[in-house]
């Protein structure tokens, strides 16, 4: 130890220890958590988990088939409409870090069962109106269930014994594309034979059992970290990325050059900038950014960006191209069902494969399969450019990309959870989480001016053309590749005499001990 400091983590002192308290049971004991005890409960902790993520998907999904009618439906325009994507992007990137600093403060449990009940009380607003007003307000507030994923990560690994947390974390990161796969075609199921008002009564309905199943099978983790919650920090948090997502998601609407747009990325520079030097000052900080620019967590970070804006082009892209009409060359003419449908088996496989990617990040690191998942996503664009003409080809393209998606997606977790201590595990998640988020805005901006500025007329109407689709795959597989370069570029585990971080408090505390 040189000046009180741990050499494990070379920036915080000893004298102010941040353990979380209390220190669970050492790793040889039985394990504490409601999955390691018998009975109904202890199984379901896993799944119900599981299913809170999927439906978190499902919330953010439903409202894409109803972008189109929705002008007709509630009589607003279609710039005011789109806010109910945009708001929902928004909210989700704000509260997910703090949502998981709280969690780690506060009980993960408690700020887990505040996401899901906001979730679904915004599904009940949706269902109970037609104002668009009070849409937008909804669809905000289920922006706190992002913080879900990150959440239940964090109680995986306070609750289960090692050998198990590998698949319940890859499981718990797949959810999010299952979600995304399986509420495409349920909205448009629901939209088509019924109304948009029972779709959200349904979801009204999933969320509320989501929510009871919760409450009743998860048990709070002993795993925290004491301190003021920093609420500047959040603030601070809160305004730069709302400036910085505002401008990414309307700038096609705005105009990349005018004044609002050029002022929020300025406002977004200047804010970030002042927050993180209240960051480093402040004496517990909402985002440790000393322990973020540390390599084995920096380049999980970035690469979840790039992997977040890889994968996110396949389902922009896919539903559109499937639906074009046939006159333009290319299109098949498909209802919103059938090209949700497409979808699907994407779906699927990320249900099947996510065991098997806890299994190579076992065997040859989760490093690897990051890498292997970004490597697998490029060769799905591949697929897409060579054949995107043909159904079975579409779909076997789409499919490959998802498959890469599931194991980068169950990588990035696991890296986390070894670069962290224990109880910053849910901040530390929700960081990566919001690097998703503005990865995938950042796409959907990339893709909307690409298609916009390659477009035909097909009965009288522009339609983006097979080329600008092509130009969308090429650049998300690039971006896929650069993915799996900055993946390699990850230190592997004991790279640099770091050693894994262990799970509980005492561990992380003793190892720091160890080193002085």
């Amino acid at each position: 130890m040189v000046n009180g400091y741990s050499p494990e983590f070379p920036y915080r002192p000893l004298e102010r220890p941040v353990a979380p308290i209390p220190v669970p049971p050492a790793r040889s004991a039985p394990p504490a958590g409601p999955a390691g005890r018998p009975g109904i409960r202890g199984r379901l902790t896993v799944p119900v988990l599981a299913l809170g993520g999927a439906l978190m998907a499902v919330m953010q999904t439903v409202v894409v088939p109803l972008l189109p009618d929705l002008p007709r439906l509630t009589g607003a325009s279609a710039g005011t409409v789109s806010w109910m994507v945009t708001a929902t992007l928004l909210s989700g990137a704000v509260l997910t870090p703090v949502l998981g600093r709280a969690g780690d403060m506060y009980g993960k449990r408690r700020v887990l069962l505040i996401a899901l009940a906001l979730m679904t009380l915004g599904s009940l607003l949706c269902a109970l109106t037609s104002d668009v007003g009070v849409l937008i307000t909804a669809r905000a507030l289920q922006g706190a269930a992002a913080a879900v994923v990150p959440l239940s990560i964090s109680i995986l690994r306070d609750e289960l014994p090692p050998e198990r947390t590998g698949s319940a974390v890859a499981l718990m990161s797949s959810t999010v594309g299952i979600g995304a796969a399986l509420g495409l075609p349920l909205a448009a199921l629901v939209i088509q034979y019924v109304n948009w008002h029972a779709m959200f009564w349904v979801t009204t309905g999933l969320g509320s059992v989501g929510l009871l199943l919760a409450w009743w099978a998860v048990r709070e983790s002993p795993v925290r970290t004491p301190g003021r919650f920093d609420v500047l920090g959040a603030l601070g948090l809160a305004a730069g990325l709302v400036c910085l997502l505002l401008a990414v998601s309307q700038g096609g609407d705005w105009g990349w050059g005018s004044p609002r747009i050029a002022g929020l990325f300025a406002g977004c520079v200047l804010i970030l900038a002042l927050w993180c030097l209240q960051q480093l000052r402040a004496e517990r900080p909402l985002v440790d950014l000393r322990l973020a620019s540390r390599t084995r967590v920096a380049l999980p970070h970035l690469t979840a960006l790039l992997v977040g804006f890889g994968f996110y082009a396949n389902s922009l892209v896919t539903a559109q191209l499937v639906q074009a009409p046939k006159a333009t060359g290319y299109g098949l003419g498909l209802s919103i069902v059938g090209s949700g449908l497409c979808l699907l088996p994407g779906g699927v496989i990320m249900l099947l494969f996510s065991p098997l990617s806890a299994r190579i990040s076992a065997a040859r690191g989760p490093r690897v399969t990051l890498a292997l998942g970004a490597a697998v996503l490029a060769l799905g664009y591949a697929v897409r450019i060579a054949d995107s003409r043909d159904l079975w080809m579409i779909i076997v393209g789409a499919t490959t990309v998802a498959t890469g998606t599931t194991l980068a997606y169950s990588a990035l977790p696991t890296l986390i959870l070894r670069a962290v201590p224990s109880g910053q595990t849910a901040s530390a998640n929700g960081v990566n989480v919001l690097m998703r988020t503005i990865g995938q805005a950042t796409c959907s901006a990339a893709v909307a001016a690409i298609l916009v500025h390659h477009t035909s007329p097909v009965s009288g109407a522009p339609v983006p053309t097979l080329h600008g689709y092509l130009l969308a795959f090429a650049m998300a597989g690039s971006v896929a590749l650069v993915a799996c370069a900055v993946a390699l570029a990850i230190p592997a585990d004991g790279a640099g005499g770091v050693r894994r971080l262990r799970g509980s408090a005492a561990a992380s505390h003793d190892e720091a001990l160890e080193g002085a």
